[in-house]
């Protein structure tokens, strides 16, 4: 039964009674948390008891990794912080990638972590593990449960320090503090913590104008911030006053609208040859809600477009990420939607008439539409069975507006950073620098879950699929209509090609036997579709969403058609000293 109007306005007022599950799901419900996803434990099932009649979905996935995809995604897309929960041990442990991957994607997220039972700490007992000292490094911090009558102070904390520092918070509570008694209030999080964010400062932003506005060769690189802000008018606004091109940073192709004419497309690894080439260019840089990191600015396609001499305006709320990579002119410390807009009434007030730079437009038209011609003429070129990058070609055509699409790492989930375009923002869901595979499934059931309206889609090849298929029960028994485009080429496609330009062609653990995708997808309870080539990729795709229903659509691509080298810059021709191996000396080929 769920609590009266009188009962909700006592918790929120004066102290109550609770035991510590009731105090933690009740400030799970004041915080607006809708679901949890993870497995089942007995360490945390008193809570898990009150969640149905609290209003709280629990979503039950098959790997704990998965969980915190899901959750990553699910922020990603709605912009309110997932949760995720476990057995202590090896449930909590199975989440240590995931949850390294929303701290290197700064996504906010609260991992309930149950640890072994106090009475017990340091015996060695039953799935006991030292999880704060485990999840240290890749948390913002670990908020451990110090005394009973502090759980709902401590998770409260937990939810403030993942909003304000952008990433996930292990709240580390015994299995046996779930049970008991306290005292306390449930306060609205507008108690406890603060989601405004400034502008930064006047003096930087003044700065920053009279750079800009002097500027002979702009350019903006949007990211990640600017979406989690919702700062796409201003930044828009920016780019239009100054007649600047505008690239987004590596893998957040939705940080800027793709159909502006001002639009470059992405940077970074099998990125936009149209943003490098004009970003090379710049003189001023304005980074808006990016790091800039090192591996989402490094050369590509051999064009080493970072220009050595531009100065750089960085925007970002953490001053941790500010010329972390690259020297600065100028650093703000701020919202990215604050600053932008601060940043453009300076520009406007300076000259309120400033007219477009029509030769710099008709430049920005012609260097993408040479782009964009070059992508056509590259997938075009025939495959056996078919070209990986005509089938993302033809998927991008056939993507509704409002589409939401996740990606993975390897070959051809990265090529995919070239063709994928968004009119929208909180439509490009990727694996990004920590670069795992097995994320995209999960995190397209968790970006389904934040935005249910919208079609979802993730772009998964064959060995990362291998990692998450198992997943498809899960959006089977939770009926999450996603689609995986499953690029399937027979092989870690990404590392064979290291292997091929390093290796002599000598392939070790490179090649992968498949099963039939579509029809492992069938005997899960879900759609399966085989596309041997890419007339047919349209009816499949068509077919899949009108199902409504979680459909998997085993794509067969050419495993010898491949990017480029994926760590050209930390690859090395082989030598070798020892006689037994002199024959696989680059030197002796």
């Amino acid at each position: 039964m769920a609590m009266t109007e009188i009962e909700t306005k006592n918790l929120t007022g004066t102290k109550v009674k609770m035991t510590p599950s009731e105090a933690i799901v009740e400030t799970l419900v004041a915080e607006g948390v809708t679901h949890i996803t993870g497995i089942l434990g007995s360490a945390f099932m008193d809570m898990l008891d009150l969640l149905p009649t609290a209003g709280i979905r629990f979503i039950p996935v098959r790997h704990e990794q998965s969980a915190a995809h899901m959750a990553d995604a699910y922020t990603r897309v709605s912009g309110i912080a997932g949760v995720v929960v476990g057995q202590n041990g090896p449930g909590i442990t199975n989440m240590v990638t995931s949850v390294a991957a929303a701290y290197q994607a700064h996504t906010p997220m609260v991992v309930i972590s149950p640890s072994a039972g106090t009475p017990t700490v340091g015996w060695d007992g039953f799935q006991e593990c030292d999880q704060v000292s485990v999840f240290d490094a890749i948390t913002k911090a670990t908020v451990q449960v110090p005394h009973v009558s502090r759980v709902a102070d401590c998770l409260r904390t937990a939810f403030r320090i993942a909003y304000a520092e952008r990433g996930p918070v292990l709240f580390d509570i015994p299995r046996d503090l779930f049970y008991g008694e306290l005292e306390d209030r449930i306060l609205e999080p507008h108690q406890y913590r603060v989601d405004a964010r400034g502008c930064g400062s006047m003096e930087s932003l003044d700065k920053a104008a009279e750079l800009l506005a002097s500027a002979k060769y702009p350019v903006i690189i949007s990211g990640r911030g600017t979406v989690d802000a919702d700062g796409w008018e201003p930044v828009i606004g920016i780019a239009d006053y100054l007649t600047a091109q505008t690239a987004t940073s590596y893998m957040h192709n939705d940080a800027f609208p793709a159909n502006h004419p001002l639009a470059v497309g992405p940077i970074g690894y099998m990125g936009s040859k149209a943003a490098m080439k004009t970003l090379a260019k710049a003189d001023v840089i304005l980074a808006i809600g990016t790091r800039l990191s090192v591996f989402g600015t490094l050369p590509c396609y051999d064009i080493d477009y970072w220009p050595k001499h531009a100065k750089i305006i960085q925007i970002d709320i953490n001053p941790r990420n500010i010329a972390r990579t690259h020297p600065v002119e100028v650093g703000i410390i701020g919202d990215a939607r604050e600053a932008s807009s601060e940043l453009l009434k300076r520009l406007q007030a300076k000259d309120v008439n400033r007219k477009p730079n029509s030769k710099r437009l008709a430049e920005i038209a012609a260097v993408n539409q040479e782009w964009e011609a070059e992508l056509v003429e590259l997938a075009m070129v025939d495959g056996n069975p078919m070209n990986p990058r005509r089938a993302l070609l033809e998927l991008t055509k056939l993507l509704p507006e409002d589409a939401i699409v996740s990606s993975d790492i390897g070959n051809v989930s990265s090529t995919a950073n070239g063709y994928l375009k968004f009119t929208q923002p909180r439509k490009h869901i990727a694996a990004l620098t920590f670069g795992n595979t097995g994320f995209a499934y999960p995190a397209a059931l968790g970006a389904k879950l934040g935005n249910p309206n919208c079609p979802v889609f993730a772009i998964v090849g064959d060995g990362a699929w291998g990692m998450s298929l198992h997943e498809v029960s899960t959006a089977v028994d939770q009926n999450i209509p996603v689609i995986a485009c499953v690029f399937n080429n027979g092989a870690w496609c990404a590392e064979k090609k290291n292997q091929v330009d390093y290796y002599n062609n000598r392939f070790v653990g490179a090649d992968i036997n498949n099963p039939d995708f579509a029809e492992l997808a069938k005997v899960m309870g879900a759609n399966g579709i085989r596309v041997d080539n890419p007339e047919d990729l349209r009816e499949a795709l068509l077919n899949a969403m009108e199902s409504d229903k979680p459909t998997v659509l085993d794509i067969q691509v050419d495993g010898t058609q491949l990017a480029p080298p994926f760590r050209k810059d930390a690859l090395k021709m082989p030598t070798r000293f020892l006689s037994k191996y002199a024959h696989l000396d680059h030197k002796n080929w």
